[in-house]
């Protein structure tokens, strides 16, 4: 009986290993709006939430993100895609950390450190576009190498 239970518990720790993409989490539900997301960098998840789905067709939303970091943030960039059908259709970056420019309550942290933020966000957009689509959003460091990478995965059916 023994080996069987060490058996199972070799492979499902093969299993686990193996994997090399994370799970899709779920932000929000509701009538007529779903986001989702799943972290594109291979060697770190991250939590990602939003206080009520139905804020985010408002201008400005309550978020919550928490991770460990791997790296320092004495500089972050932000890169954004909009892709629909496989296609990118909008591309935006901004700096988000630099010497004297810091638009972020996180920027010079260092690696090891916990990253958690709470607090508002503003899309800059007055809706979300109806329809099923992915937003790529990739954040790296003054190094360019990976902070933070995520796809979400939006579907509205409102009809504005």
């Amino acid at each position: 009986m023994k080996t069987s239970h060490a058996l199972v518990l070799i492979l499902v720790l093969l299993y686990i290993s193996a994997s090399t993409e994370w799970p899709m989490h779920t932000v929000c539900k509701e009538d007529n709006l779903e986001i989702y997301y799943k972290s594109c960098d291979p060697q770190q998840d991250f939590v990602f939430s939003i206080d009520k789905c139905s804020d985010v067709a408002t201008h400005t939303f309550n978020i919550r993100a928490s991770m460990d970091l791997r790296h320092n943030i004495k500089e972050l960039y932000v890169k954004l895609n909009l892709i629909v059908n496989g296609k990118t259709v909008l591309t935006y970056s901004d700096t988000l950390c630099a010497p004297g420019h810091s638009k972020l309550i996180f920027c010079g942290m260092k690696k090891g450190e916990h990253l958690n933020y709470k607090g508002p966000v503003t899309l800059g957009i007055k809706e979300i576009p109806q329809g099923d689509y992915t937003v790529s959003a990739k954040l790296t460091n003054e190094d360019h190498v990976t902070v933070a990478c995520a796809d979400f995965t939006v579907k509205n059916y409102l009809d504005y």
